[in-house]
């Protein structure tokens, strides 16, 4: 065998071994999602929209809303939740040690006549050692609440009307003790889409939205924008006074009411919330500097690591498409179009166009970047810089859950 037959052998052998691979791992995440996805139920459809089936009417819930720095949001947010045709609710936003209008903004918001009786502002002025300023905020306005249910938010979601009667609805019709509802992105502009939809595709890799309902599964789940979880279960897991260092306070309340036994559902519910998340791919990669560290257990080489299997998982199907020859070319293309299927389907739930899936590169290395300068900024500055807040980094280890 000549020099150049040898070469052209063991690339072929090379190509088909990795493309394989690749073509394994997603076409199973494809199929996984494909047959996953429709279990998860969509609130916003119409059999949803019902009142309470129990003699005593709706449950009392409160809504929590931490906020710091939110002049800009924070008023349209809470005009939302006061609109909310649920007859038995109450909204607590706490106004963290902000350092802009946002106290000034919610006492005025307060004041107007459909506020009265229904919102509460408390102002928290110092950060007591030990604690993260979010999750602080939202123990304290719970504390205060007197909800049978606890429905914990952000100050720049936006609810619809109707959001808490279907969540409601659906929650007693599965007797769930913790709901998900996931948001409705609102996205301005391809960089915004590209990180969204990369995201999004991060999120369905990652996690099994459906078996969040299977006792048996240890998949759980939380969102900052949307999480509702009976008091009493709240009281049980410890609070989030047991969460009272953890960055991913959302996910990891998910985690530890799983992990407890407790009943917990997701659903779809259209623009039955909304948000924008981000302004622009560099607000993404701000807003998740903070977070993929902590992800990883602040440990470095568990970063690496995932940085590694980000980039190949996501940049080699397209790499190797124009590298490999022939029939080495299938297994990348199994790959790519298993890709551009789950695009497809999150196109149905988003508004993000299925195509695109031809900047699927672009959101990898801006992820890859961020896991790397979330890595690099940590362990240069000893700790997490959150809205303006130092924590160590060695007390941030500590209060991991």
């Amino acid at each position: 065998m000549t020099h150049f037959h040898w070469v052209v052998s063991h690339s072929a052998v090379f190509h088909w071994t990795i493309g394989c691979i690749l073509a394994l791992v997603w076409f199973s995440r494809l199929l996984d999602a494909a047959l996953g996805m429709p279990k998860v139920a969509d609130i916003s459809r119409p059999e949803w929209d019902r009142k309470p089936a129990t003699p005593i009417g709706n449950p009392r819930v409160s809504i929590i809303v931490p906020a710091r720095n939110e002049e800009e949001n924070v008023a349209a947010a809470l005009s939302t939740m006061l609109k909310i045709d649920y007859d038995n609710y109450e909204v607590i936003a706490v106004n963290d040690r902000s350092t802009d209008r946002t106290g000034d903004v919610m006492d005025r918001v307060a004041a107007t006549p459909e506020a009265v009786g229904r919102l509460k502002i408390i102002h928290v002025t110092e950060l007591p050692h030990g604690w993260l300023g979010k999750v602080h905020a939202m123990w304290s306005a719970a504390n205060q609440a007197n909800g049978d249910w606890l429905l914990f938010t952000d100050a720049d979601v936006l609810f619809r009307p109707d959001v808490l009667t279907r969540a409601q609805a659906y929650a007693e019709a599965e007797r769930a003790d913790h709901l998900v509802l996931f948001p409705r992105m609102i996205m301005e502009g391809p960089g915004e889409r590209i990180m969204v939809a990369f995201f999004q595709t991060l999120f369905v890799f990652g996690h099994r939205p459906w078996k969040v309902a299977d006792p048996k599964s240890k998949d759980h789940i939380g969102v900052g924008a949307f999480n509702l979880i009976r008091r009493r279960v709240y009281d049980a897991v410890g609070t989030y006074e047991a969460l009272r260092f953890e960055v991913l306070d959302d996910m990891k309340l998910g985690k530890i009411v799983k992990n407890a036994g407790y009943a917990q559902r997701n659903v779809y519910g259209a623009d039955l919330i909304s948000l924008r998340w981000v302004k622009g791919a560099m607000g993404m990669v701000n807003n998740l500097t903070k977070n993929f560290f902590a992800v990883l257990s602040f440990q470095w080489w568990r970063l690496l690591l995932s940085a590694f299997a980000l980039a190949f998982l996501n940049l080699t199907p397209f790499l190797g498409i124009w590298f490999a020859h022939g029939w080495a070319r299938l297994p990348y293309a199994v790959a790519l179009a298993s890709i551009f299927g789950i695009y497809v389907g999150m196109s149905w739930e988003s508004d993000v166009p299925a195509y695109y899936f031809v900047l699927h590169p672009i959101g990898a290395a801006l992820f890859v970047y961020i896991l790397l300068r979330s890595m690099i900024l940590t362990l240069a500055r000893g700790g997490v810089v959150w809205r303006g807040t130092f924590y160590p980094l060695e007390d941030l280890r500590k209060g991991m859950v």
